[in-house]
């Protein structure tokens, strides 16, 4: 099943590029809570499961709004946090001249008020700065995980989506870097793991402008998604909407003003999001000196 939230905070099931909408069902049966409806949803999922697959089973050819007439929205607009995974591809790690990987170095948060909806503006905020794309395979937390072992972890996912970690090189701390308002674009939809299948076989291809960047595939993680989840929840409980992001692979480069970024993620779907630098200002810490050095931009930049 894929799952979008759309136009006005509204749910629907994407199915044969059309949407149906389910937002008064759920209202009617979802507990009052006060957090978004999708994260409502996934809550509760087990509970609305069956009228979700008996409507999407029902609807006919012409049910629904076309896929191009609605305005996709970041599909968890309210996770209570964001786990990432840092260097979690070992080309990635080479790109980067890093000295350690995932395994020494754990997990970082991203402020959850970064998620941006498909189609928007990732914002940069300096003159002075380097920006990077970074494409990512990420999921959904569907029930409370706590100290679950990686056999248990999958257990736990309530759907999969693609992520953009839009991170600001240097030597400041990873989540002051990777937090900025826009830059966790999200999205287009969740994808339930029986319609995925094997989280560990997935592609994911990024461009900018067209441009090929960043190309991989899950089976390349230093940890996998269900040893990252299960490591996360020996730290942290595991909330159903947190969103959990597994690391980005080689091909990380500067965006700039105008750019426009595709990450296409397979058996999911396309993000894109634009890029703008109105409104820059000088940068006010340090650190463009200090951290990790990227690799090169690309020659035509």
């Amino acid at each position: 099943m894929r799952i979008a939230r759309f136009n006005e905070d509204r749910i629907g099931i994407v199915r044969d590029n059309r949407v149906l909408d389910v937002t008064d069902q759920l209202t009617e049966r979802l507990s009052p809570a006060p957090y978004s409806l999708a994260r409502r949803l996934i809550t509760e999922f087990a509970a609305v499961r069956p009228l979700l697959e008996q409507t999407a089973s029902a609807a006919g050819p012409g049910d629904g709004l076309p896929l191009g007439q609605v305005r996709l929205l970041a599909p968890v607009p309210d996770p209570a946090k964001i786990v990432a995974a840092p260097v979690n591809y070992r080309d990635h790690q080479s790109e980067m001249n890093e000295a350690y990987h995932i395994s020494s170095l754990g997990f970082f948060l991203k402020s959850p008020s970064s998620i941006l909806d498909p189609e928007g503006t990732v914002r940069l905020p300096y003159t002075d700065r380097r920006f990077d794309h970074e494409a990512e395979f990420a999921l959904v937390v569907g029930r409370r995980a706590s100290h679950v072992t990686p056999e248990q972890a999958l257990d736990h996912v309530f759907g999969y989506t693609g992520l953009m970690d839009i991170t600001m090189r240097g030597g400041e701390d990873r989540s002051t870097r990777k937090s900025f308002d826009t830059f966790t674009p999200l999205g287009p939809w969740l994808v339930t793991p029986d319609e995925l299948g094997s989280p560990e076989d997935v592609d994911l291809e990024l461009t900018v402008n067209g441009e090929p960047r960043q190309k991989a595939n899950t089976s390349e993680l230093i940890w996998s998604a269900a040893r990252f989840l299960s490591y996360a929840s020996t730290v942290t409980v595991l909330e159903p909407g947190d969103v959990v992001t597994t690391g980005t692979p080689a091909g990380v480069a500067p965006v700039e003003d105008g750019d426009v970024v595709e990450l296409t993620v397979a058996r999911i779907g396309r993000l894109r999001v634009a890029v703008s630098a109105e409104g820059a200002v000088p940068c006010p810490t340090s650190g463009a000196s200090r951290g990790p050095v990227p690799p090169p931009a690309p020659s035509h930049k």
